[in-house]
């Protein structure tokens, strides 16, 4: 079964011509989205999985709706970040949390974009603390913010002002970066 290798590369012997420019929507298909301009924050709706997680200082950092341990609202932004403290405690909240979004059982037209897990006191977690991060980040993706002393001290600073340097992939995901 041999072809004519001429007649599908064409005159210019480079092969066919969606080889040169993709393949092409048909017309009846809708144009794909525009991405959102890189200037544009995203917008986000934080939710605290328990008391003290952090989420009206992460709102006021990077931007979006503070929901504190509600649900967001109808008018609120549908994608959402679901923050924990490191400690064991507030580790302990995040499986059940995912587990709503993984049964359905939580509310229709959310889209669960990670888990922010916010340093509950300075330096390194103890092993078990981090295995159990380790095993939530092999589910879902993991923003890991760390101890930052002037928070604590009630100084957030807001946009415009960079968040903390460690907190690089959660600046670019909220379009809050450096």
């Amino acid at each position: 079964m041999r072809t004519d290798m001429r007649e599908q590369q064409g005159p210019s012997g480079r092969g066919p011509e969606i080889w040169l420019r993709g393949p092409v929507p048909l017309p009846d298909d809708p144009p794909p989205p525009s991405p959102p301009a890189s200037g544009t924050p995203r917008r986000f709706s934080w939710i605290g999985l328990h008391g003290g997680a952090g989420v009206t200082t992460l709102a006021t950092v990077y931007g979006g709706q503070d929901c504190g341990r509600n649900w967001p609202g109808p008018h609120d932004p549908r994608s959402v970040l679901l923050v924990a403290r490191t400690h064991a405690s507030g580790l302990a909240t995040v499986p059940g949390a995912l587990d709503l979004f993984r049964r359905g059982a939580a509310p229709q037209g959310l889209d669960l974009e990670g888990v922010v897990l916010v340093a509950d006191a300075p330096g390194r977690l103890p092993r078990p603390l981090a295995e159990r991060v380790s095993a939530l980040e092999s589910v879902i993706d993991v923003y890991r913010v760390p101890w930052v002393p002037d928070w604590r001290l009630g100084d957030p600073p807001g946009p415009p002002a960079p968040p903390p340097r460690q907190t690089e992939a959660l600046a670019r995901l909220t379009g809050h970066g450096r």
